[in-house]
Parts: C-alpha cells; structure tokens; sequence
C-alpha cells in the first residue's frame, strides 16, 4: 500500500532494492513507511541536485556569452540580475521532467506532487515575469525625458496583476478546478475585494492620470492646501506619494488626491528661472503731498538715476515728443509718492538680480484703512531660495529706506508710523541709488 507508487521499472525497483539492503542491515526490515519515506528522499534530493545543476549550467553558459558581447543591455541586464532571476523556472521543469520515472502514474502521490511542482513553476514563472518587468521600468526610467515620470505605480500594478493571475491559477491547479469556475466563485466576494485594494486600483489611475497629463515629478516642490505637503516629492509609488518638506519630515498622500482636489506645483518657476516677489507697503495719507519744482529737482539731484527721467516727462508736459524711458516706468511728477514710485521702478530695472524679462511693477492697490497700498511687483533672476531671499530683503530694506527721503511715512500695525516726519532724513552719502551701466555717476553699495 505505502510503496504503491513506486514504479515497476527497473531503476525505481533497483532504489527499493538497495534501500531494503539498508534497512535489513540495521533490523528494520518489512516496513513499508520507512521504505516509502526514504524512496521520496532520496528521490527529492537526487532530482533537487540535478535541477540545481542544470540551472546553474545553464546560467553559467548564458553569463559567459552575455559577457563576451559586451554590449550595454547584456551589461544591464547582468548588473541587475535578471538571468538569476529567471534561471528559477529551471528547477521545477527538470523535477516535473524526472515526475515520470520515479512515481507510478496512476498514484496519488504522482497526483499530488505534480500539484505542487505546477504550483512551484507558476510562482517561479510568475518570479521571472516581474523581475523582467523591474528590468524594463529600470531601464525605462534611466532616459532623460522619462526619469521624474510618476511610473513606478504602473509597474508596481503589473507586478501585482501578474501575482494575483499567478495565484487564481496556483489555486485552481490545487483544487482540480477552473479559473473560469474559481473566478465565477469569487464574485460574491468582489465588494470585498473592492475595498481591499481601493487605494491600489485608484492609484493605478490616478498614477496614468498623472503620467499622462505630466501633473508631478519626482523633485518637484508642491503645495497641497489644507495639508501638510509642502515639500519635494522623493518618490512615486501604486499607493503613495512621498513629499519630503522643508523641515525635513516625511509627508505621503495618496496618489488620487493630486488628482481629485488642486494643488501647486512650483516647477514652472524652476524652469522659467525667476522667482516673484510681490510685497506691500502701506503709505499713510497724510505723508501725500503735492511735489513743487523745488522738491522735484532735490530728489533729481540726490537720485541722478532720476533725472534723465524727469527731464523727459518735463518735455512731454511741453508738448516735446520725448517716449523713450517712459513708458517702462510708472509714476508721476504730481506728488511725492508719485515720484517716489518712479525711484522704485528705476532702481528695480537697474538691479542687477531683477530679471529683464519679468513682468515689473510698482502700482497702487485699493486704499485700506490705515492708508495708500503700494505694491512692488517683480521677480527675481534667480530661483535659488537663499539667493533669493537675499534679493528680496535687500530690495526691500532699500524702498523702506528710500521712503523717508521722499516724504513718505509707512504704517505698520504694531509701531504706527515708520520713516520719521516728513522731508529728507536720509542723507546722499547713507542711501546711494543704483544709476545705469556706463553713467559717470558713482553705482549704488547693496
């Protein structure tokens, strides 16, 4: 009964034989378990051995011609391994080969060892397939025009689809059933199965959605609302977006939410190459006032980057027709603020660091209660975030400088007026204004 399926052949009785020799010389004799238990050991172990030489063998030969090639898929495809990967699939196709002459055909054990190697052969096969598939995402994601694409999420939904076959599969061969029939059958479990991989099936659309429409890449800054993203994104996943913030803290969101609700994604500026600055100052009305001939010409001559400009608005006035230089900046001979806002502009397209290209403005917003909104609108020509504030600072500290020289006192909610009374309090030699490249007068010290 328990060597019943052994087969009749002469190599499988010749084993029996010489393990009943074994068994007589130590006083075990007649005993078909202990038979029947050593014939599948030594069997297991002589057909593992074989398989295991045969894949070694044949990886051998496979790594030798790849590297006699020396071409640079044959380098890659050694590098990462993948031919040891798929040499596992050579170890259950030499033990289903060997199946025949070492178990009986009609046998149950015969039966349910082929069960197992099939099963043994689908997830090595299955193996194979998704180490094929890292491969080519691996490649794939080395190309310059494809590398900060969010594609990991697709591979990783290959992977997954290739292991879910592979184990409806594994399954039905252990049953002695269909996948039709086993699919049929787990239909009543679909709503579960729903729930279960809602976060994976979403994200495998939002991750084509993503790729598709180029919405993020990896390293790009982004800014969620009413999250804590505001960070980098570090990586791209079937389930999760991984944003490394500014602080240093991990942050992960679930891929559809970029796609379901709107975010801010800074790459645009990166690529442009300027960054804006748009800041607001608030004027107190009071400090407004109407600009004489006399004060007119004391601010040309503590400001010489004025001059030609107010020279060419005068002649305008008179009917002369002066256009060059006006129509960059925005501001007005009529009061003190007016003349400001032409200092600011002209010492902005004079800065070095303000970018040319850029829209640039200095205009007045809606009055508010303390005051005259001036807002300074301009980007910087560098998007460098230290480089950057730096920028911003110093064009800032130089417009709330400069206020005071022109009259203007600014409101600040916690000390009141800024900028001292009204009238110049900064002397020419403390707040030098940056004149144009090539003017004989001296350049400003930022």
């Amino acid at each position: 009964m328990f060597t019943s399926f052994i087969p009749s052949h002469e190599a499988a009785q010749w084993l029996l034989g010489v393990i009943r020799h074994m068994l007589d010389a130590v006083g075990l004799r007649h005993e078909p378990r202990i038979e029947s238990f050593l014939y599948i050991f030594i069997v297991a172990a002589v057909a593992v051995s074989i398989g295991w030489a045969v894949r070694r063998g044949i990886l051998y030969v496979v790594r030798r011609l790849a590297g006699m090639k020396h071409t640079a898929l044959d380098n890659e495809l050694l590098h990462s391994r993948v031919f040891t990967k798929c040499s596992h699939v050579i170890v259950p196709m030499v033990l289903l080969s060997l199946v025949p002459f070492t178990l009986e055909y009609e046998s149950q054990m015969r039966v349910v060892v082929m069960r197992i190697l099939y099963v043994y052969a689908i997830m090595a096969g299955t193996y194979a397939m998704t180490a094929v598939v890292d491969f080519i995402w691996w490649r794939y994601n080395r190309r310059e025009n494809t590398r900060n694409l969010p594609l990991q999420g697709i591979a990783n939904t290959m992977k997954g689809v290739l292991w879910m076959i592979a184990f409806i599969v594994s399954v039905s061969v252990l049953i002695d059933k269909s996948p039709a029939a086993l699919l049929t059958g787990l239909g009543a479990f679909a709503a579960a199965l729903m729930l279960i991989f809602k976060d994976s099936i979403l994200g495998f659309v939002a991750g084509i959605q993503l790729s598709q429409n180029d919405m993020v890449r990896i390293g790009d800054w982004i800014v969620v609302p009413d999250t804590p993203v505001n960070g980098n994104v570090i990586d791209i996943s079937l389930s999760t977006v991984k944003v490394r913030n500014f602080d240093n803290t991990i942050v992960t969101c679930p891929p559809y939410m970029l796609v379901q609700q709107s975010f801010q994604n800074w790459r645009g500026m990166g690529e442009s190459g300027a960054r804006r600055v748009s800041y607001d100052l608030t004027v107190e009305n009071s400090s407004i006032h109407a600009a004489d001939d006399t004060f007119i010409d004391s601010m040309a001559a503590k400001y010489p980057m004025l001059k030609s400009w107010v020279d060419g608005v005068r002649e305008s006035h008179a009917g002369a027709a002066y256009s060059t230089g006006l129509m960059e900046v925005n501001g007005s001979i009529e009061t003190n603020l007016g003349l400001f806002r032409a200092y600011v502009c002209r010492y902005l397209i004079n800065h070095p660091q303000v970018a040319k290209d850029q829209q640039m403005l200095v205009r007045l917003n809606t009055p508010v209660s303390q005051g005259t909104t001036l807002n300074v609108y301009v980007f910087t020509a560098t998007t460098d975030w230290t480089l950057y504030e730096a920028i911003k600072s110093e064009i800032l500290e130089h417009i709330t400088a400069a206020a005071a020289s022109f009259g203007i006192r600014l409101y600040t909610p916690i000390t009141g007026i800024v900028g001292g009374e009204p009238g110049p309090t900064v002397s020419p030699s403390t707040l030098r204004p940056i004149v144009p490249s090539g003017s004989s007068e001296p350049k400003a010290n930022h």
